[in-house]
C-alpha cells in the first residue's frame, strides 16, 4: 500500500502548529497594543479648539493658577470651563485685535459661549468628582499631566477603568501635600510610600473608605 503522507509531513505539521500558536498570541498582542494606543484612547493627541488656547503660555509663561479659570474645581464635581468674560478680563486690554481671538470677541458681543471640545471626557455612566480628589490630596497633574508644558491641550492618560483602579487600590502612591495640589512639576519624593501612608491617615481616608474606593458603585451610579 502506498504511503499517504510524505517524509516532510511531520515537519510541516510542527511548523503549522508553531505558526498557529505564534499567530494566536501575535493577534491578541496586536489587539492589546491597539487598545492602549493613542488611536483608541486619544491620549497625547492635541485637540483643536475654536481658539487655540495654550496652557503652556498662560500657566508656565504668565503664572496663572488653575483655579483662575477652573473656578469650581474645589467645590464641585465639575472643574468648570471659563466663560468668555474670564478670557476678556485680560484680552480686552491685551492682544485686542489678534485674529486668533476673533471668536472670543464675537462670543462677548453676541452673548453666545464658545464651544470648547472636552479633552478629558469620561463616559456618561461614570461619575467623577473633582472636588473630593482635590480635597484628598490628588493633584491636577496626576490626571491631566503637566498642562503647563502643553501648547495645545491633550489627554495625558487613557482614563480606562484599570488606570483609575490603580490609584484607588493604592492611593498612597499618588497623594501629595495639599499645598502642592496645583504644582504642575510635583514628583513623588523617594519616601513617597511612607509619606503617602501618613497623608492617607491625615486626610482621614480610613480602611473602610479604602474598601469603598474599590466598590463599583463608587463610580458607577
Amino acid at each position: 500500500m502506498a504511503q499517504i503522507f510524505g517524509k516532510s509531513s511531520n515537519s510541516l505539521a510542527r511548523v503549522s502548529l508553531l505558526g498557529g500558536l505564534f499567530g494566536f498570541f501575535a493577534f491578541w498582542g496586536l489587539v492589546y497594543l491597539i487598545y492602549w494606543s493613542p488611536y483608541t484612547t486619544n491620549a497625547f493627541v492635541p485637540r483643536e479648539q475654536e481658539v487655540p488656547f495654550s496652557h503652556q503660555h498662560h500657566v508656565a509663561g504668565l503664572g496663572l493658577d488653575c483655579r483662575y479659570c477652573h473656578t469650581s474645581v474645589e467645590k464641585s464635581s465639575f472643574a468648570g470651563i471659563p466663560p468668555t468674560e474670564t478670557c476678556m478680563t485680560c484680552h480686552s486690554r491685551v492682544w485686542t485685535d489678534a485674529p486668533m481671538l476673533a471668536p472670543e470677541r464675537q462670543s462677548l458681543a453676541t452673548g453666545q459661549p464658545l464651544r470648547w471640545k472636552r479633552v478629558n471626557d469620561v463616559p456618561d455612566f461614570v461619575f467623577f468628582n473633582h472636588s473630593i480628589h482635590v480635597q484628598k490630596g490628588i493633584g491636577c497633574s496626576t490626571c491631566h499631566g503637566q498642562v503647563d508644558q502643553m501648547p495645545l491641550t491633550w489627554k495625558a492618560h487613557s482614563l480606562y477603568m484599570r488606570w483609575c483602579l490603580d490609584c484607588h487600590e493604592a492611593p498612597e502612591k499618588q497623594i501629595r501635600p495639599k499645598d502642592q495640589i496645583y504644582q504642575m512639576d510635583w514628583q513623588p519624593p523617594p519616601d513617597q510610600a511612607k509619606r503617602g501612608a501618613e497623608l492617607v491617615k491625615e486626610y482621614q481616608i480610613s480602611r473602610i473608605r479604602l474598601s469603598e474606593l474599590r466598590d463599583c458603585s463608587m463610580c458607577h451610579r
